[in-house]
């Protein structure tokens, strides 16, 4: 069989693989929703080690770091077209989540992360006063307290 070398086409599929095109991205392709009292964020990562997955929170952003391990050099392989490597993506969240109680599972090849809305940006019911009275707001406790001008 004869075939063609085209240097060209090896550049773009090098490129592509680095860089990634819009139908597939190099980073980690992610969804994310609000579920209730909390955000789900999703990572599509099949075929990395669970023990490669690296979760760091720093302030507001987290950081997912995996790894796909290289292409064993004894195959002859015929295709590779999945990336492979170190995986990379940062997450800026907003202040209105609790970074603190970030959960994360690893499941058929898909990370999600539940990160729960903080207290203090949950929905709360502030009661209007009638007349000269004055309501102020206390966030320790669910009612507001009354207070007399």
């Amino acid at each position: 069989m004869l075939m063609r070398s085209d240097p060209f086409r090896e550049l773009d599929r090098f490129t592509n693989q680095v860089f990634g095109t819009a139908a597939r991205p190099a980073v980690m392709p992610m969804d994310a929703w609000r579920e209730g009292e909390n955000f789900v964020v999703e990572f599509d990562l099949p075929g990395i080690n669970p023990e490669s997955l690296d979760i760091d929170i720093e302030r507001n952003v987290v950081t997912v770091r995996a790894e796909r391990p290289g292409v064993d050099p004894n195959r002859e392989m015929l295709a590779t077209e999945r990336p492979r490597g170190v995986f990379s993506r940062q997450l800026v969240l907003g202040e209105n989540l609790d970074t603190e109680r970030i959960e994360a599972s690893y499941t058929e090849g898909v990370l999600r992360l539940h990160i729960p809305v903080a207290e203090k940006a949950k929905p709360r019911k502030i009661t209007v006063a009638r007349g000269a009275q004055h309501r102020a707001i206390n966030d320790t406790a669910p009612q507001p307290e009354v207070v007399n001008a």
